[in-house]
């Protein structure tokens, strides 16, 4: 299993049945592969509620993508409507859960994840929306950057998305809870290490693994 496929098992096991779940784009869109026909539904602000797996093959539609113009498939029961209405059901609080990727997360659970100084970008998308209008907000990222460098730091040196902190963390190597404005180291992955994780996290935290 790839990194970013574990990643997205790992967050998979953090939903609950029943919620409205938002995927984001990046390692996020793979939670979708990681659910099992679990009772959830899943939303997309381009426009869509009920997104299935990733097709494959002939089963793909060009015509049928998520925001990150990825292909998706389509649950029993899936309804479209327009991005303007998708939107509205974000900023109405109508989302229970968003996954977002990131490129930093401060000690208090701030993310910023849409912009790099000096790099061409097109914008926020909806990551700001969804920050602000979910009720739960999980990162799903790796650990640490390309170039081996903590993207949980203390302070974050690129853009905010939003000042509104998320609730959970999710990494390759661990999982962070976000409470009383810090960061709670709540689980190792089997086959890393709490030093690991001391050595490769720039941002303060404290420890309730069990």
């Amino acid at each position: 299993m790839s990194v970013a496929a574990a990643i997205a098992a790992r967050v998979a096991a953090h939903l609950r049945d029943g919620e409205v779940i938002n995927l984001g784009i990046g390692i996020p869109t793979l939670v979708a592969d990681h659910l099992e026909k679990r009772p959830v539904t899943l939303h997309t602000e381009n426009g869509m509620l009920g997104v299935g797996p990733t097709p494959e093959g002939d089963a793909i539609d060009v015509n049928l993508v998520n925001a990150g113009e990825l292909p998706v498939s389509e649950a029993p029961g899936a309804a479209y409507f327009s991005s303007s209405e998708s939107f509205a059901m974000i900023r109405g609080g109508h989302v229970g859960v968003a996954v977002l990727g990131a490129l930093q997360v401060d000690a208090r659970g701030r993310v910023a994840n849409w912009a790099v100084p000096g790099k061409p970008i097109l914008g926020v998308g909806g990551a700001m929306d969804l920050l602000v209008g979910a009720r739960r907000v999980i990162v799903a990222t790796t650990h640490v950057t390309k170039a081996g460098e903590p993207k949980l730091v203390q302070e974050c040196t690129l853009p905010l998305t939003a000042e509104r902190p998320v609730d959970l963390i999710v990494t390759e190597h661990a999982t962070f809870a976000v409470r009383d404005g810090g960061l709670v180291l709540v689980e190792v992955a089997e086959g890393s290490s709490r030093e690991w994780v001391a050595a490769h996290t720039g941002a303060r935290y404290r420890e309730e693994v069990g």
